[in-house]
């Protein structure tokens, strides 16, 4: 395996009875990279994750993290590995500050030492410390959590869906924080199944179904998109979708809001005159009043190609 990675996983497959939660996966983390693992419930991410941080073993293939292998070197690796699991996993009947003390001496430190890491977290919980966990508002919850996987001082993050059901507010926070973290140089996997948190990462990974389907930068990702992309606006969404699916070129027409993303089948169409043949189209259906533009492919476009690709 190569030197120096942050996260080496190659081939990584398990099973549960019937179901393949992870596929033969395989990607790599830099030092110092926030990677993200992007996709829906029951993708595989959190089995993905509980076997990066030791907790799970695979049926087949290996992987390293800062260099140590997950299943000979597991002792050694929960000392400088920082996890956040998915659901709230802290004592709830224990105020913030005991919590925080606990985790703290699990690893033989103390709050103190670790102040300086965990300081621009416990700048916002500290007018909280004495207040029990489970009274903690979502948002705060997750902070929290994130001060407990810090305490130690780790080499690395692994956080397992951390704003999932937070508001906006909270999530926008916490990822101001992960940015801090990372622009002191500490290396973050995280996963979620937001897809507009996928541009806050420096690369990402879209799984689905226990397989990674494509890895790169969030926006080369979108530039890769294979085929002429357009929004289409106005008049009945349902009655529009309807049209653009009978469309002799339409390879996929998905919602988007107030607007239907349209992909032609056609690689090599030029998307002005694919949006001219379009509003053409739907004129002579006898919907008017609809505007039809080109559009650059956002993740979450990628994501619904590539998911549809791998369902072919």
């Amino acid at each position: 395996m190569s030197q120096g990675l942050a996260v080496e996983a190659r081939g990584l497959q398990r099973r549960f009875g019937d179901t393949m939660a992870l596929d033969d996966v395989s990607f790599d983390v830099a030092p110092g990279e926030l990677f993200g693992v992007i996709g829906p419930d029951g993708a595989g991410k959190t089995t993905l994750f509980r076997i990066l941080v030791t907790l799970l073993l695979p049926d087949a293939g290996s992987a390293r993290v800062l260099e140590r292998d997950v299943v000979r070197d597991l002792w050694e690796l929960r000392r400088r590995i920082g996890y956040m699991p998915g659901r709230f996993s802290l004592y709830p009947d224990l105020s913030v500050a005991e919590n925080l003390g606990f985790y703290a001496a699990l690893f033989d430190t103390t709050v103190a030492a670790a102040r300086e890491t965990i300081a621009p977290i416990w700048r916002q919980l500290e007018p909280f410390a004495g207040r029990r966990a489970g009274a903690l508002s979502g948002g705060m919850k997750q902070k929290l959590a994130l001060c407990c996987a810090l305490v130690h001082r780790p080499e690395i993050l692994l956080l397992d869906e951390p704003t999932t059901g937070v508001d906006a507010v909270s999530r926008r926070e916490f990822w101001d924080l992960l940015g801090r973290l990372r622009a002191q140089g500490l290396p973050i996997v995280v996963s979620t199944p937001y897809m507009d948190e996928a541009d806050l990462c420096d690369r990402v990974t879209l799984m689905q179904r226990g397989k990674l389907l494509v890895t790169d930068r969030p926006a080369e990702i979108g530039r890769r998109y294979p085929r002429p992309l357009l929004a289409v606006r106005g008049g009945s969404i349902l009655g529009l979708l309807g049209i653009l699916r009978r469309f002799p070129h339409a390879a996929a027409v998905w919602p988007f809001g107030a607007a239907l993303h349209y992909t032609d089948a056609r690689a090599g169409a030029a998307p002005e005159g694919v949006a001219a043949e379009l509003r053409a189209y739907v004129a002579s259906a006898g919907l008017g009043g609809v505007s039809v533009e080109p559009i650059a492919a956002g993740i979450e476009d990628a994501f619904m190609w590539h998911m549809a690709e791998e369902a072919a």
